[in-house]
Order: C-alpha cells, then sequence, then structure tokens
C-alpha cells in the first residue's frame, strides 16, 4: 500500500480535483491523510473554499467515517530554513541569511534546489511517527495487535502522523524531472547531509510507499503526454500508480444510434416527416442532427484513445463528468467514486 501518492497531469485536466479527491477517499474509515501543494497556486484552499493556507498543516476537510483531511501548501523558502535548522542548527542566523534575502537567491536561481526542498519536505511528512497517535488506537482497541503487519506502523514501532500523503505534484510534462531531481544532488554531493538527506528521499519515491499517478481526458494530447511520462516515470524507475481518465461524459446513444448518427441521413429524415405532415422538418431536426453526429464523432476518437490507454498496461479509472463544476460536493463526489473504485487503497 503507497503512503506516498503523487498526482499530476496535463495543465487543464483537473489534477488538483483529483488529488483533493483522493485525499478524502484515503481518509475514510478514520484516517488521516495530508494534501501537499507544492506549485504555489493555492489550488487546494481555492478547491475547498478557504483561505490561502500558511505555511502549516491545517486541517479542511472531514471525510466520511471521521477521517480527517490536512493541507500544507509547501513554501520553498521556509522549506530552505527548516532543512538548514534541522541539519545546521542555524536558528536565527538563518533568518539573517532571508533578512539578507539569501534564502530567496538559493530558492530562485540554484538549480533544482526549489525541487529538492518541496519534495523533501512532502517525504518527510511521510516518514513522520507519532506514538502518541498509536498508543491511542491500541488503548481504544484494548488489544494488542501484530504491529508488523499494521500499514501505520513503521520498524521501530511508532504510529504515522499521516495514514497517507497525497501531494498535487507538477505537471506531466516535467513530474519525472521534479521527482528525480534528489538522485542527482545526491551524485553531486557525495557525502555530508545534502547527501543522505538527498538518498533518504529518494529511497521514499523510488520504493512501494510511493505510487505516481498521472490525471488525463480522452483527448489525444492529454492521452498522448500521458504516455510520455509513463515511459519517462519507468525510466527513472519512478513508481507509476493508476491512469486516471477525468471528466467522463456519459454516452447517450446506444452503438446502432451512434453509427446510424455518424452519417447524413437528413434528406430521409425530412421526407419521412414531411409524409407525417409535419412542416419545416428541415428546420426542426437539423441541429439535432448535427448533435447527433458530433457525439458520434466523440465517441468514436474517446474509443481511439481508450484504445491508446490500454497498451500502456498501466490501471485505468474513469471518472465521471461534474456538470455544477468542481465545488466542494463535487470533489466529496468523485471521493466517493474513487473509493468505490479502489483508488490509492
Amino acid at each position: 500500500m503507497s503512503r506516498l501518492q503523487v498526482v499530476s497531469g496535463k495543465g487543464g485536466t483537473g489534477k488538483t480535483t483529483v488529488a483533493a479527491a483522493l485525499a478524502l477517499a484515503l481518509a475514510t474509515e478514520g484516517k488521516r491523510t495530508l494534501l501537499v501543494e507544492v506549485e504555489g497556486r493555492q489550488g487546494i484552499a481555492q478547491l475547498f473554499e478557504t483561505e490561502a493556507l500558511p505555511y502549516e498543516e491545517r486541517k479542511i476537510a472531514v471525510a466520511p467515517g471521521g477521517g480527517e483531511v490536512y493541507a500544507l501548501a509547501i513554501d520553498a523558502e521556509r522549506a530552505l530554513l527548516d532543512y538548514l535548522q534541522m541539519f545546521y542548527k542555524l536558528g536565527s542566523a538563518g533568518r539573517a541569511l532571508k533578512k539578507l534575502g539569501a534564502i530567496d537567491f538559493a530558492t530562485t536561481i540554484a538549480p533544482g534546489v526549489r525541487d529538492v526542498l518541496l519534495t523533501g519536505k512532502a517525504c518527510e511528512a511521510v516518514r513522520r511517527r507519532d506514538k502518541s497517535r498509536e498508543n491511542s488506537r491500541e488503548n481504544s482497541r484494548g488489544t494488542s495487535r501484530d504491529k508488523s503487519q499494521d500499514p501505520s506502523q513503521d520498524k521501530k514501532g511508532g504510529g504515522y502522523v499521516y495514514d497517507y500523503v497525497v501531494m498535487d505534484a507538477p505537471p506531466t510534462g516535467r513530474i519525472t524531472r521534479f521527482l528525480n531531481v534528489n538522485d542527482e544532488v545526491a551524485g553531486l554531493a557525495k557525502i555530508g547531509p545534502i547527501h543522505n538527506q538527498a538518498q533518504a528521499v529518494m529511497r521514499v519515491l523510488k520504493s512501494p510507499e510511493t505510487a505516481v499517478h498521472l490525471v488525463t481526458l480522452l483527448e489525444e494530447m492529454p492521452v498522448q503526454e500521458t504516455a510520455d511520462g509513463i515511459a519517462e516515470l519507468r525510466d527513472a524507475d519512478l513508481p507509476v500508480g493508476n491512469v486516471l481518465v477525468n471528466m467522463v461524459r456519459p454516452h447517450v446513444l446506444d452503438e446502432d444510434a451512434v453509427r446510424a448518427a455518424a452519417g447524413d441521413h437528413r434528406k430521409d429524415i425530412a421526407k419521412a416527416l414531411a409524409a407525417a405532415g409535419i412542416s419545416g422538418s428541415t428546420r426542426l431536426v437539423g441541429p439535432l442532427l448535427d448533435q447527433a453526429a458530433e457525439h458520434a464523432e466523440r465517441v468514436e476518437l474517446e474509443r481511439e484513445q481508450r484504445e491508446a490507454l490500454a497498451k500502456l498496461q498501466v490501471p485505468t479509472y474513469e471518472l465521471p463528468f461534474l456538470g455544477e463544476g468542481a465545488d466542494i460536493a463535487g470533489i466529496y463526489q468523485l471521493a466517493k467514486e474513487l473509493r468505490k473504485l479502489g483508488v490509492g487503497v
């Protein structure tokens, strides 16, 4: 079971919405999930209709069954200050560097530093333990379980603060480089805390603890980008999770009707209506036939894209189109669908 679930996708596919829904789906049955944003867009806050997220883990939703969803908008500058304090105990010296502009320089100019900090912070949340939480679970159940069989336990026996961490990651076009940046850093820094931290992050990202899901639409460009992304992830030995096809519209015509709509039957229908005594048939039926033809064309294009996705040999799941848009109710609806499909669990 993957405790770090990374969600990527081409722009416009709804990856942030799917990431939010996945966090809710994973938080059911009393679980606790952290939803992480790394692009600085405050998309999570907009979806949950809350104020802009600060650099702190804040509860934003309650899932069915009493589970909790926390959110964190990772700020690269603050993450670097955390890093300096954690490994070098700089404290006030680190804050002085920020005032001098050195922190901003490091996170915006130095190649790869920003991505190292963002992935490192997410992986820290995955590894973070909370023994008091696990002890309270044990006491409430009144039993001593075999902790080796419990996914919320690590080898030292401490319960994790979060059962799952869901990352709303960068788009598919740069997801592999984003996740693999610590591998490059570990190769550049041969020894020392930077090398050790980079290796620790990659041990999480390249392990069964992580799954990288790609969100797409049944359209040619997103599907092709998904195929390219999967190939890049596999080449980098990063774990591919599922393909999540978002915004799938229902088929309103059966196969026979689709085939009929694909042809031009205007004259035949006009004659039949005229024979029945209906005047102005062309003006009445024409727009409906246009819509039917467009639907038939879309169904055929979607069939082609499903075939292309099937060739990727990755578990693929389809999520419905939300007619009312991606509001809070829609997120809960998608979470219910993801839970029913068994995605991520």
